[in-house]
């Protein structure tokens, strides 16, 4: 496995696929699906890339980008054992220059959502994921559903600017309980990590009223909401709770079409997000 750690060497270029799966570290079981997924479609003959950096762009809050959990040793024999080719684990202060003054925005799909709450975060994420596309040069990318919006974003900033990467989406790994894997579920205390089973568990009640022919977003959001809320411990709040359409992001009125229910929740000051489609 090669581990490069600068933007002044890059991996040799090659003719077969190279796949690479950005992440900020603290890998976990989805990432390793992520990792595994990204071999299947590079082939016997192609390479893996994972990228290792904490993104300092995408953060909105000081305080969440101090906490965020780094755990490179781990993360680097974890990629090891899944046969990654290369890791790649720039360092902030050379992978942006110290007067670095452009970035890359979106101004439709990043309106809602996390975009709402966290402004700036999308500005974040496709100028990473542009750099990472320039240094890497890969032929496709992996990212998990579990952030839907940001996969929607990177899959429009690759059409819109004819960058040459194949994206791919890969389905939302969660625990027993139907929690999501993440990174930020080790900042959980053991009754938040309990107690956060209800995100999924929410989104699927609301999702549940389509069987009916249910279409007023307002009776889904509702639902949610209540399941969301009832008897939910101190510390636990909702940062946002959407219905939208799956193509544009958009809010509804009305489900005639498809859909995505999304949310994110606070735990005290680990905030957690999920998604279903209806």
């Amino acid at each position: 496995m090669q581990h490069l750690s600068s933007l002044t060497a890059p991996p040799p270029e090659a003719e077969e696929p190279s796949v690479l799966v950005p992440t900020m570290g603290a890998l976990h079981d989805g990432h390793a699906t992520l990792i595994r997924a990204a071999r299947e479609i590079a082939g016997t003959g192609g390479s893996v890339l994972v990228s290792i950096f904490v993104n300092p762009l995408q953060f909105d809050r000081p305080s969440d980008l101090a906490g965020y959990p780094r755990t490179l040793e781990s993360d680097l024999a974890l990629c090891r054992d899944l046969g990654v080719d290369v890791v790649f684990t720039p360092h902030a202060e050379e992978f942006y220059a110290p007067d670095h003054s452009i970035k890359v925005s979106e101004s439709l799909l990043s309106r809602g959502l996390c975009g709402s709450s966290r402004p700036g975060h999308f500005d974040g994420v496709c100028t990473v994921v542009l750099k990472l596309f320039s240094a890497l040069q890969p032929t496709a990318a992996v990212f998990g559903q579990k952030d839907y919006q940001q996969l929607a974003i990177i899959r429009r900033l690759v059409r819109d600017l004819a960058i040459p990467v194949e994206i791919h989406g890969i389905e939302t790994v969660r625990e027993r309980n139907g929690l999501a894997l993440s990174s930020r579920n080790s900042g959980l205390s053991p009754a938040h990590h309990t107690d956060a089973a209800r995100i999924n568990r929410a989104l699927h009640a609301a999702r549940d009223l389509r069987s009916n022919g249910e279409q007023r977003c307002e009776v889904y959001l509702e639902a949610a909401r209540h399941h969301l809320l009832h008897e939910a411990p101190p510390g636990m709040r909702i940062d946002y709770l959407e219905l939208v359409d799956r193509d544009t992001l958009q809010p509804l009125s009305r489900v005639t079409g498809p859909a995505l229910l999304a949310t994110a929740v606070f735990y005290d000051d680990v905030r957690l997000i999920d998604n279903v489609e209806v």
